[in-house]
């Protein structure tokens, strides 16, 4: 045992508890975790000069070192980042990734106690946009919440943070200021589907853009051997390619662009074209990425549309060959372009195709989960305030038919016990029927917003339980977010 951390116990032993993996030290200072029966405190025990950085409360003095008990705030966790680089997060240098989104912002230590650094690089700050807004919650709480997490597990290898899923160029600008190193750009809004599309408006769209020349004679006429498969742009294909996405990538393009004015260091990029109804074909494959590179725009990752339905918060549904066989055909393209890999969003849950994906990718792949970890947090409810739950459960019901708007989901409703008569014995398992998670998932924003009087419904009574049941909580998050890695190879 670390012997600052030895004496603390000795000399403040039944004030605190503490977690022992996160000790770590400077020249100057001993800093950990400990907790009492309330909250959690950042614990300084150092020189004046180090302690007079942080915000805290004195408790004490240790070999005429100052000991400073510290709220996890901004202030602190921004100190503390300065003083261990460790702590910030950094590009990906790792062929496997893996992102560990975090609604409630108590499950980084838990997702860090099973990342094997040196097969996976974990992106423990991860929040899309709409989360962010549905949580009430903003880029710098979501990313030090994450950076909290990191300290207490005494994880020590590097890590990333996504903005994820942004569409607007001044969120890509506030997440950068506040240090985030990976940044999704969603151009869904510029794709034009053309099942959804008057077909006189694509093709004036088509003739009146003022680069059409120009590009199609980079494209009409061009050969792509693909798995022995010929791929040729012919006059409508291209037509079609060009009108579907050209949009999303003049898009794509302003926002890097942006965002090298802002970041001076080095990010890593990547591009979702997942969230529409076209499985993205390998002529389109090829043209988006030609595209992007002919503008100069540097992408490390791409996540494409998959044919079969990719949903919140349950397994994949559809053709596991069929997948197996399309992403056998999107890797061969990035093995032949080169120099970026395979994003693969909506990835909580989907077990039946990991296999594949670590198989044909040779895992070099990234993999997004989100909602999965907030419904390891209701399961902790489930199982350790059945009434609270039972709360939780009804107003999802009341609430999931305006939720679901901006999801593509099958819920059936009729599928749903009535949770008035399940035993508390077995609230947890409902967690583990399809239907039930998804209105859970998708209502997630809701519940933690709630207020009446002023006062939140639900979040406070949720962040109880989970502080009073921290164990419990983190084993079922290590146990169902291991399952995800296990089945990827890691």
């Amino acid at each position: 045992m670390n012997e600052a951390l030895r004496k603390f116990k000795a000399q403040l032993a039944g004030k605190f508890s503490t977690y022992d993996a996160s000790v770590r030290q400077t020249a100057d200072a001993t800093f950990f975790m400990a907790r009492n029966q309330s909250a959690k405190r950042l614990i300084v025990m150092g020189k004046k000069g180090v302690c007079a950085l942080f915000e805290g409360e004195k408790i004490g003095t240790i070999d005429q070192l100052d000991v400073l008990a510290c709220p996890l705030n901004d202030h602190n966790c921004g100190r503390l980042m300065e003083l261990l680089v460790s702590l910030k997060p950094s590009i990906c240098d790792k062929k496997l990734s893996f992102g560990f989104g975090d609604r409630i912002g108590v499950a980084t230590a838990a997702h860090a106690q099973i990342v094997n650094k040196d097969e996976v690089f974990p992106v423990f700050a991860q929040q899309s946009v709409r989360e962010i807004t549905r949580t009430e919650r903003s880029w710098r709480e979501v990313l030090h919440s994450a950076v909290w997490g990191v300290f207490e597990s005494g994880y020590d290898g590097a890590f990333g943070a996504d903005a994820d899923h942004v569409k607007k160029i001044e969120d890509l600008e506030s997440a950068a200021h506040v240090g985030y190193t990976m940044f999704t750009i969603d151009p869904s809004d510029h794709v034009k589907d053309p099942t959804k599309i008057d077909r006189r408006e694509l093709v004036n769209f088509f003739q009146e853009h003022p680069k059409r020349r120009e590009i199609a004679s980079k494209y009409i006429g061009k050969s792509f051997t693909v798995l022995d498969e010929k791929l040729s742009f012919d006059e409508d294909s291209f037509a079609e390619i060009f009108t579907t996405y050209i949009s999303a990538i003049e898009h794509v393009e302003s926002c890097y662009k942006a965002l090298r004015a802002v970041r001076s260091r080095g990010f890593d990029l990547e591009v979702s074209i997942d969230e529409t109804s076209l499985p993205t074909t390998p002529l389109a494959h090829i043209f988006f990425v030609q595209e992007l590179r002919r503008r100069g725009v540097d992408f490390q990752t791409l996540a494409l549309r998959f044919p079969g339905e990719w949903q919140k918060g349950i397994d994949y549904i559809g053709d596991t060959d069929q997948f197996s066989k399309e992403l056998e055909k999107h890797v061969a393209i990035v093995k032949m372009l080169s120099g970026y890999k395979l994003s693969l969003h909506s990835g909580s849950d989907k077990f039946s195709v990991y296999p594949v994906l670590a198989e044909k990718t040779e895992r070099t792949v990234h993999v997004k989960t989100a909602g999965t970890s907030y419904l390891e947090a209701i399961r902790t409810v489930a199982k350790f305030a059945p009434d609270l739950y039972r709360e939780i459960h009804k107003f999802a019901l009341s609430r999931f038919e305006q939720d679901r708007a901006s999801y593509h989901v099958t819920t059936n409703l009729s599928r749903v016990p009535n949770v008035d008569e399940v035993s508390d014995s077995n609230l947890s398992d409902l967690l583990d029927q399809p239907d039930v998670r998804q209105v859970i998932h998708i209502t997630y924003g809701s519940v933690l917003t709630a207020k009446e009087s002023g006062k939140t419904l639900f979040k406070d009574r949720i962040m109880k339980v989970l502080f009073e049941h921290e164990d419990e909580h983190y084993n079922f998050l290590k146990s169902h977010l291991g399952k995800h890695l296990k089945l990827l190879g890691a």
